[in-house]
């Protein structure tokens, strides 16, 4: 399960903005590419790497500096940024991240294990990271937003 409390934000990630009392800065945001919100009124607001809470807080202190005096502000992430699946699977390729996912259920949705996949172990790269580490693949093993993850060919 992903904890909304340390999740960062990244590229990809789709949020739901929310100041009360203000429709026209209210509405859904999508985190770009270089883990910016362009925000109405404001423009844009580092968002890579925040918590939601974090950006949050950093939004409503924007709104503080000559817009508003006391912003509500609430954010929540209603799409969380995609993972990537390669390797020894019938179709690879980029699936969207929902919470509790499992290596085993994106192993299922990317039409499951070729007949050379190793099925003992998995290649997992997180976002944000530069080197794959080897775990386990177990029924268990979990699944982040922005995740690379890679099937390897078995040896006989």
């Amino acid at each position: 399960m992903i904890d909304s409390v340390e999740y960062r934000l990244g590229a990809g990630d789709q949020l739901r903005i929310i100041v009360f009392g203000e429709e026209d800065l209210s509405g859904e945001f999508v985190v770009d590419g270089r883990g910016t919100v362009s925000l109405p009124l404001i423009g844009e607001i580092d968002a890579g790497g925040l918590t939601a809470r974090e950006f949050q807080q950093a939004f409503a202190d924007e709104l503080r500096n000559g817009y508003l005096n006391d912003p509500r502000v609430s954010v929540e992430v209603i799409n969380f940024r995609p993972y990537y699946i390669l390797g020894e699977v019938e179709a690879a390729g980029e699936y969207p991240f929902s919470d509790g996912l499992t290596v085993m259920n994106a192993v299922a949705t990317a039409g499951g294990f070729t007949y050379r996949a190793n099925r003992r172990v998995v290649f997992i790269r997180r976002a944000g990271s530069d080197r794959e580490i080897e775990v386990p693949l177990l029924a268990v093993t979990e699944v982040q937003p922005g995740d690379t993850i890679r099937i390897g060919e078995r040896f006989f």
